[in-house]
């Protein structure tokens, strides 16, 4: 500090300086003559407002500056961070601030950096004060330099150079470069676990995040070291032992070495098992309002029973979860072991603190940028004003997110300020595109390239409401159709579907025989919910169908040009039009539409014409099950059964028979092959009646982890189709067995399979090896 004033003699002029800054440091070594201050000038700023270096200075004009005032104002001003030097000065009663601005960080940038996002590097560096706008700090940077090598070595990096480059540019500001030399990451070599003496240590490892490297580490990284998978692997080896008894299981230690060439990592831990126990009582104790019967029924663990963890974990959300049903939002449930070492067992009581009654004051929607809110606020089944129920508030959240129209729900229940019997329920959503336009293609051995093209905005313009039109060039059907979907065509959620479409269909490519049928119409469905998983449906439709055929057509199209037209060799065209009604009813309880891993989806659909002059009835009964034998392991059992038969004498309409072989019926046999054959040109035409039944054991694939989009799985399917009128005999079913794969790939679902057909005749047409994309189970 410079403090120049005609008050001081030249000579003391040097010295004070030295005393000034002393004396921000300690105390002050020499009194300055006190003046009033007339004005105050600031210099040196370059971005810094003047307002800004006013609002710190702890003196004011027409206030006597002082020794105390110096030092004050000194400090004030270096502690802002925004300087490097500050000087005062005098000049005839005015107070000059001479000021040197720190730089401003005018970006931020890394190089080198593959293990971590770039962009969550810039955010996380910016929170610890290093950013676009940030002031300077030499400091602060080595920080975020330690920082960066620390998150980079968690994830076992150990060769890892960071240098930091400092770029000054114009307007007093610079460039912040980190150069990222990542290195090798370092592997684990070898995974000791030592004191285990119940179980192996292949066991443990298998319930272990982190693994020495084997065939599928280069894809799943489990043998990088990462202090926070480490963390998680301890974990889940004390659940391992606490749901087998082992009540009192520790792991005392752990050790991480690293070879000298930075290479190679050893990892070893040290478990104190501990006696195996059983549950010898359960008691229940608290305030259960005369339910403690019923609230006892929830306790999973039993007499006699090794203890689980697992089971005593969930028994006690189970039992909160029923309170939080009666509005007692905060109940809280502790199991206390009362453990018996000499005969190795253990009893728990479980002491239920039901806390408050509270209920729901409001109902809070945040997030939603283009979604309205009552598009979200329809599908809440808690109410404002109501006792707290966790099952309905859960319940909200899941249709919520059901939707589809977001990436992310989230539900908090914050108690409501100033009362303590009141809840706010926060539902916050994450928006996420809702409109697809796509243009592509599939290919499959039996349709070879299809064309497709779809533009489709689901939640148009936030109104809940779905509009597309689809276009594709199978071969066998050409389709253009435009529909609409409003999920609350009135307000007590009764949905309505519109759909308009013109559709050309000719024979799969096995076939010898030539026909087409062009078919154009539209329908109208309404969807009425009765309960939280069922739905029934009616509808209307109209189709106008044109059949041609030629001498090289099968005898059962040409039949139908003889029925419905006026060639009396059956060659030429026959048109009909039908006037369908349906109805149908659907119960969906599966936990995922795309990958479901547990539930059950039920459909049963009936379509009938009387009014047309096509007269048929057409059934079809379908039934998934999905039933979860571990967290990772689910066996699909389907199975189907479709009906038809023509009405008044009139024939089955041929454009409305069924199919199977294929992926999606039964695998192993090619696409449309199964059922009857035409006795002349041997073509496949399908029939009135079908029955298939699939099986499916669905596991991960190495090194998916827990992602279900990639699976692979066992199989065995069986299925025929039967003529109208036929006996659907199950002794004529083809079987067959065999290995497949799934995938949800970016560009659609892909099915791949390997099948051995199991009773195959002479005259079916096989095919092992089969793949589709855009086909489901």
């Amino acid at each position: 500090m410079k403090l120049h004033s005609d008050r001081f003699a030249p000579s003391f002029r040097r010295r004070l300086l030295a005393a000034a800054v002393a004396a921000v440091c300690s105390a002050p070594a020499l009194a300055v003559s006190p003046f009033v201050v007339k004005d105050i000038r600031v210099e040196g700023i370059q971005r810094t407002e003047a307002g800004t270096v006013f609002s710190y200075l702890p003196v004011r004009v027409g206030e006597t500056f002082n020794d105390e005032k110096s030092i004050a104002t000194i400090k004030a001003l270096y502690n802002t961070g925004f300087f490097k030097d500050v000087r005062l000065e005098v000049d005839n009663d005015v107070l000059v601030v001479l000021v040197e601005e720190r730089p401003a960080i005018a970006s931020v940038d890394f190089t080198g950096t593959h293990e971590f996002e770039k962009d969550n590097l810039v955010k996380a560096l910016k929170d610890i004060g290093v950013g676009e706008t940030k002031i300077y700090d030499k400091a602060s940077v080595d920080r975020a330099e330690q920082e960066l090598k620390r998150q980079y070595l968690s994830h076992g990096m150990y060769a890892v150079k960071i240098t930091t480059t400092i770029t000054p540019i114009e307007r007093n500001r610079v460039n912040v470069m980190f150069n990222v030399d990542e290195g090798d990451a370092a592997r684990i070599k070898a995974v000791n676990i030592v004191g285990n003496k119940a179980f192996t240590d292949k066991e443990l490892r298998e319930v272990m995040a982190l693994s020495n490297s084997g065939w599928f580490t280069w894809y799943t990284k489990a043998d990088q070291y990462s202090k926070q998978k480490l963390t998680g692997d301890i974990e889940a080896i004390k659940s391992f032992y606490l749901d087998r008894g082992y009540l009192e299981v520790n792991v005392d230690s752990t050790q991480v070495s690293i070879t000298p060439d930075k290479k190679d990592i050893y990892l070893t831990i040290n478990i104190t098992e501990g006696e195996k126990y059983t549950v010898s009582d359960i008691k229940m104790d608290g305030e259960m309002f005369g339910r403690e019967e019923e609230l006892k029924s929830l306790v999973l663990l039993r007499k006699g029973q090794v203890f689980s963890g697992t089971l005593q974990t969930e028994s006690n959300k189970r039992i909160q979860d029923r309170l939080g049903n009666f509005g007692y939002a905060f109940a809280n449930v502790n199991a206390n072991p009362e453990i018996d070492r000499a005969n190795k067992t253990v009893a728990f009581t479980f002491l239920v603190d039901p806390g408050k009654r509270v209920y729901v004051r409001r109902m809070n929607i945040a997030g939603n940028t283009t979604t309205r809110d009552e598009v979200i606020r329809r599908e809440f089944r808690q109410f404002e004003g109501a006792w707290y129920d966790n099952n309905r508030i859960k319940l909200s959240r899941d249709r919520v997110d059901r939707l589809g129209y977001f990436k992310e729900v989230t539900v908090d229940t914050p108690e409501a300020q100033g009362v303590n019997d009141q809840v706010d329920v926060n539902l916050t959503v994450t928006e996420k595109p809702t409109g697809n336009f796509t243009i592509g293609g599939a290919f499959s051995q039996a349709e070879k390239f299809v064309f497709t093209m779809s533009v489709q905005q689901v939640n148009f313009a936030g109104s809940g409401n779905t509009v597309g039109i689809d276009f594709n060039t199978s071969r066998y059907s050409r389709t253009i159709a435009l529909s609409e979907f409003n999920p609350y065509f009135t307000e007590d959620g009764i949905s309505r579907g519109v759909e308009l479409f013109t559709r050309t269909t000719r024979p799969p490519l096995l076939n010898i025989g030539s026909y087409t049928i062009k078919q154009n119409g539209g329908r109208v469905t309404f969807g009425v919910p009765f309960s939280e998983l069922d739905t029934i449906f009616f509808g209307i439709g109209l189709e106008h169908s044109r059949i041609e055929t030629d001498e090289t057509s099968p005898a059962l199209y040409r039949q139908f040009v003889r029925q419905y037209g006026n060639s009396l060799t059956g060659v030429g065209s026959a048109t009909t039009d039908a006037v369908p009604l349906t109805a149908a009813w659907a119960r969906d309880s599966r936990d995922s539409a795309l990958t479901p891993s547990a539930g059950k989806y039920t459909r049963v659909n009936l379509e009938l014409d009387t009014i047309g002059n096509s007269k048929y009835y057409r059934a079809v009964l379908e039934h998934q099950y999905y039933w979860p034998i571990t967290k990772k392991i689910t066996l699909a059992l389907k199975g189907e059964v479709d009906y038809g038969h023509g009405l008044k004498g009139k024939d089955y309409p041929v454009f409305k028979r069924f199919y199977a072989g294929g992926i999606g019926s039964v695998r192993g046999y090619q696409s449309f092959s199964l059922g009857y054959l035409d006795p002349n040109t041997y073509d496949v035409l399908g029939g009135a009646q079908r029955v298939i039944g699939n099986a499916e054991l669905q596991l991960p694939f190495p090194g998916s982890g827990q992602d279900r989009s990639l699976r692979w799985f066992g199989f065995v399917d069986g299925g025929q189709v039967y003529q109208e009128g036929q006996k659907m005999r199950l002794s004529e079913l083809r079987y067959s067995a065999g290995l497949g794969l799934s995938w949800i790939s970016p560009v659609g679902p892909l099915k791949l399979s390997y099948a051995y057909p199991l009773n195959a005749k002479p005259n079916d047409r096989l095919e092992r090896f089969q793949f589709q994309m855009g086909t489901g189970f």
